[in-house]
């Protein structure tokens, strides 16, 4: 089963385990892959029980060595299993050493087959090169961004700590990855657990991954209430499959009614209003800096249709987005 695949990604019936292959390449950050892995294994702990199977993949042999020199054996290899929900590939600092033709058809397979895939620190490299993130929003870390642009003038690069669009899911790595999963633990088994499995790394300072690879969440909404902040984070990180006002309520762990109460004070706004001005200030930047075409923009932004958007653009800002881009400078 794919969680992008569905229109609630993350959501996922249980007590069946999630499962998610980690793809290692050699060289691979071993920092990252501690990240995104070690809050699936606490998770495991604390729940007592296996929400969380995982397994690694070398993406060749039977072991991967990090840049560090430590070994990661082989649970399956590449090819083997396609029977995930999803697959995570990590690499590190010099991932250009490692165009691996079978890696990249596999990618390709999963992708077919609707499974999600994701890539963490240099890992997004991989499946741009693999020909799956054309049309997708995605984030890779800062070293490597340009190495990024090589690949194709239609990747949508953002400088965030991860991105989630469409059955990709991109990341930073580093400590951005710990963020991530906790966006994961969060939709799957709620805010209140989410936040145990962070405590249990001393893991206090959880941010969305709509962040900047700086100012936080707090700060550019100018809110400090944590209900909001919650809401706000689940909201960032669903811009293309908006969550609904029972979901995000569920998340912050209040009732419909309260949210509401709680954005009207601190915003100004019903939660709902509120989320579709966000998901159309990205679709405003979309059109801005991407060559994304208009009905590409509604579906990276959750709109049912290139005329839902303009619909709702229109009310917004005045203009159609297709006036809107005509009269950016230089067209």
């Amino acid at each position: 089963m794919d969680v992008f695949a569905h229109p609630k990604p993350f959501l996922k019936p249980f007590p069946g385990p999630f499962r998610i292959a980690f793809v290692l390449i050699d060289g691979f950050a071993l920092m990252s892959y501690a990240s995104a892995m070690e809050p699936l294994r606490a998770a495991n702990l604390i729940a007592g029980r296996e929400l969380y199977s995982v397994l690694n993949i070398p993406a060749s042999g039977s072991r991967s060595v990090s840049s560090s020199g430590a070994i990661i054996g082989a649970d399956t290899y590449l090819g083997e299993n396609v029977d995930f929900d999803m697959v995570l590939v990590v690499a590190g600092s010099e991932p250009q050493g490692h165009r691996l033709r079978r890696l990249d058809h596999w990618l390709r397979l999963l992708a077919s087959r609707k499974v999600s895939i994701g890539g963490v620190s240099a890992g997004p490299l991989i499946l741009a090169r693999a020909g799956i993130m054309e049309g997708h929003r995605l984030t890779i870390h800062w070293d490597h961004v340009s190495q990024l642009r090589d690949v194709s003038a239609k990747l949508i690069i953002e400088k965030t700590l991860f991105v989630r669009d469409r059955g990709r899911l991109t990341c930073a790595g580093g400590t951005a990855a710990m963020d991530m999963m906790h966006a994961l633990i969060t939709e799957h088994h709620g805010g209140h657990f989410a936040q145990r499995v962070s405590d249990w790394f001393i893991h206090t300072d959880v941010r969305p991954g709509e962040n900047p690879q700086v100012a936080g969440l707090a700060q550019r909404h100018g809110v400090g209430d944590i209900g909001v902040l919650k809401a706000l984070q689940a909201m960032e990180n669903h811009m293309d499959d908006p969550l609904t006002l029972s979901q995000i309520a569920e998340i912050v762990g209040v009732s419909v009614r309260q949210i509401n109460r709680l954005f009207r004070q601190h915003l100004g706004a019903s939660t709902l209003e509120f989320y579709s001005g966000l998901r159309l200030r990205k679709a405003k930047g979309l059109l801005r800096g991407s060559l994304l075409s208009v009905a590409d923009v509604a579906q990276a932004t959750g709109f049912a249709s290139n005329a839902h958007l303009s619909r709702q653009f229109s009310k917004s800002f005045g203009v159609s987005p297709t006036q809107y881009r005509m009269r950016l400078p230089g067209k």
